[in-house]
């Protein structure tokens, strides 16, 4: 069935050549040839008997929205310039391209350089190429967050966050504990940091069990 298609595929393709390419014999020989040799390379490499090999469900899921992704838009509002590259970047990581995600952001940093809720989606998506692992590269977007807006609690809130999922939990303490005592009493996003730390002690045990085994 595959020659078979192949082969009315070519005629097709010669008869329309010929009645409306208007050619003369000696290009109409060339295109012949070129049909020719293409038929004669399926001969030698095409392998129509092989079984396809369709991705399963499994296999397209999509990776479930980071922490980051999840909390940005309380933390850091939305509908802003940053929103929207974010939002776009977010949904190359869900499907696992986190090198696309993070040279996104950096083109919208070309743009914006002086946009902290940016730097701070860098910083995430360098941490997330990384596998989790907080980068110099990534301390230096957090870093740059932070004196773009040093009053603004996102910068603080999201570096302890990426501190804390590297396993780098006395560090993360350190700064949400800081942003804490440094947190009006009416702040709303005060609770949102208070249950970071809440989780950071209830870590440390299973932590440590898996350090004595």
């Amino acid at each position: 069935m595959a020659w078979i298609a192949l082969i009315l595929l070519a005629v097709g393709a010669f008869g329309a050549i010929w009645r409306f390419g208007r050619l003369d014999a000696a290009e109409l020989q060339i295109v012949g040839a070129a049909l020719l040799l293409g038929m004669a390379g399926y001969a030698w490499q095409g392998r129509p008997g092989l079984a396809g090999s369709p991705k399963t469900a499994a296999e397209q899921r999509e990776l479930p929205e980071s922490d980051f992704a999840r909390m940005r838009q309380g933390m850091a509002g939305r509908f802003d310039t940053a929103d929207r590259w974010l939002t776009i970047a977010e949904s190359y990581q869900r499907r696992g391209d986190t090198r696309a995600a993070a040279g996104l952001i950096r083109s919208a940093l070309r743009a914006h350089p002086d946009n902290a809720i940016l730097w701070l989606g860098y910083g995430n998506a360098l941490v997330m190429h990384a596998a989790g692992l907080v980068t110099p590269a990534a301390e230096l977007a957090f870093g740059r967050a932070a004196v773009l807006a040093p009053d603004h609690p996102a910068p603080r809130f999201f570096y302890g966050l990426s501190l804390a999922q590297s396993g780098r939990l006395d560090e993360a303490e350190r700064v949400w504990r800081e942003l804490a005592e440094s947190a009006p009493p009416d702040a709303r996003w005060r609770s949102g940091v208070e249950r970071q730390l809440e989780l950071i002690d209830q870590a440390r045990p299973a932590r440590s069990s898996a350090q004595l085994q």
